[in-house]
């Protein structure tokens, strides 16, 4: 912002196609509610756009956010939007969300160079995946695929994923958002089903980060929020942060709000496994999406008190 007010208002993103597109996506919404204000995107060049090689569960996702919290702390950017999957489950103190928009499609899809699904791929296969929630669900339906590391931007991955020979890869596992917002989600083979595959805390949703501090700008902000899917992500973090997991865990939830109903009730799918894929446990509760943090959180202990802390640690 400058002279203390909301004229103009710089925008944060990383420089990669998919966070472009989604950050403008933000930025449109935000001068529907706002034409008065000015919106600059501003490029921020994040470790994990530099790093292409190192496994996610070493990292840690991280390795995406950091670079545009510390431009916000400095005072580079007002604002910085986020896949909200990529933010860890407890926020560093000073950051707020004051908005995650209406969430895009939250399942995982299957693209193959065979053109089938999971369960027509060949023996042996070699699937792409750098997600230990991922490849444990995967293993677990079809346990003779090879599953291997694979980084980089969604289009680098489709590459990869149908080169076949010429890339040691005959497909991969990635999110529907990212391949719909970038208008590729026609080439997938299969859209896996959220019941059984269970999908990412936060998946297909955006997020938009500021400094607590600054109550204007969170106040702009919030004008983009969007309540059904700030409850599914409340619930689905508060599990994530209760059973103490992270990248390099194999856990997720998925939130969902009864359509049949007045819009009230959240049903919570939990999802935890061994590293090794060979071992894992999914628990469902439902409540009050006025409490979805709550919700998140019981889920969470209940199936701590199942032995889902042991599980995922190996």
């Amino acid at each position: 912002m400058t002279n203390g007010n909301q004229s103009l208002v710089r925008v944060g993103t990383r420089g990669s196609k998919l966070a472009m597109i989604q950050t403008r996506l933000v930025v449109s919404m935000l001068r529907a509610a706002h034409p008065e204000t000015e919106f600059e995107l501003v490029r921020i060049n994040t470790a994990g756009d530099r790093d292409k090689t190192s496994r996610l569960e070493t990292v840690g996702v991280s390795i995406f956010v950091k670079e545009l919290e510390t431009a916000l702390e400095d005072g580079r950017i007002d604002i910085a939007v986020h896949s909200l999957k990529d933010l860890p489950s407890l926020l560093p103190d000073g950051f707020a969300l004051p908005a995650i928009p209406e969430r895009g499609d939250p399942r995982d899809v299957l693209v193959n160079r065979f053109g089938t699904d999971i369960a027509g791929l060949p023996p042996g296969a070699r699937i792409g995946t750098s997600s230990p929630r991922r490849a444990t669900q995967l293993r677990a339906a079809r346990s003779d695929i090879e599953v291997l590391p694979i980084r980089g931007n969604v289009d680098t991955r489709m590459t990869k994923a149908l080169g076949g020979d010429e890339t040691g890869y005959d497909g991969a596992i990635l999110a529907a958002a990212g391949l719909d917002r970038l208008g590729r989600l026609g080439e997938a083979s299969e859209i896996l089903d959220p019941d059984i595959f269970i999908p990412a805390v936060g998946q297909g949703a955006l997020a938009v980060e500021t400094l607590a501090a600054n109550a204007a700008l969170c106040e702009l902000v919030a004008t983009i929020d969007h309540g059904p899917t700030r409850a599914a992500s409340l619930a689905e973090r508060a599990f994530l942060a209760r059973l103490g997991a992270g990248c390099s865990t194999a856990a997720a939830a998925y939130a969902t709000l009864d359509v049949n109903g007045d819009g009230d009730r959240m049903v919570l799918r939990g999802f935890a496994a061994a590293p090794t894929g060979d071992r894992l446990m999914t628990q469902t509760r439902s409540g009050d999406a006025a409490s979805a943090a709550e919700l998140g959180s019981d889920l969470a202990g209940e199936m701590i008190e199942l032995g889902a802390r042991e599980l995922i640690r190996g």
